[in-house]
């Protein structure tokens, strides 16, 4: 069966543990607002500081074959499965030193079989899994893989591939950054 996918090719090679998924701006963390707290120390008593992330991806998926003329939508299945690690660290600014507090793992899996024929709304139907597997913080830390410290993040690393059933891939959309 021919197919479309989002790919990271050094990730896929073993040329790298991680990638980023940091927004490319507050590198290589996701962000600086809520994601981040700034403590001025050392200080004089305890104190409880929070800190949050809220990742929503909004994937992209092609209703047509990427590298044909027609705009006929083909599109029969969608197939996801990516794994996520995210450190909560504190940062020395003024050594660099880091370290790590917790360490979260999740996975996030989708399936949708589609039926372009059907009326909107009639199009797709959600397959297996129906509820997502919860994040685990797992009681020993994993140290942070240098290649997730380190550009590119995931956005400009990834490669839109087409995979005919007869043929060699072909990059659709390369990397922006190699």
């Amino acid at each position: 069966m021919a197919r479309s996918s989002w790919e990271l090719p050094d990730l896929l090679e073993g040329k790298i543990q991680a990638i980023s998924d940091s927004d490319g701006v507050n590198y290589p963390w996701y962000g600086n607002t809520t994601e981040t707290c700034t403590i001025i120390g050392p200080t004089k008593k305890e104190a409880k500081f929070g800190v949050s992330m809220n990742d929503n991806f909004y994937p992209s998926v092609t209703w047509a074959v990427p590298v044909s003329e027609s705009n006929v939508a083909k599109l029969t299945h969608i197939h996801r499965d990516q794994s996520f690690t995210t450190w909560l660290v504190a940062t020395n600014t003024t050594t660099s030193e880091m370290v790590t507090l917790q360490t979260i793992k999740w996975r996030m899996k989708l399936g949708i079989e589609v039926t372009p024929s059907k009326p909107v709304g009639q199009r797709a139907k959600l397959r297996e899994p129906s509820a997502q597997e919860q994040p685990q913080v797992l009681n020993k830390n994993e140290p942070i893989p240098p290649s997730a410290l380190v550009k590119p993040n995931a956005n400009d690393a990834q490669v839109l591939m087409w995979r005919p059933t007869d043929g060699p891939p072909l990059v659709v959309i390369p990397p922006k950054y190699r």
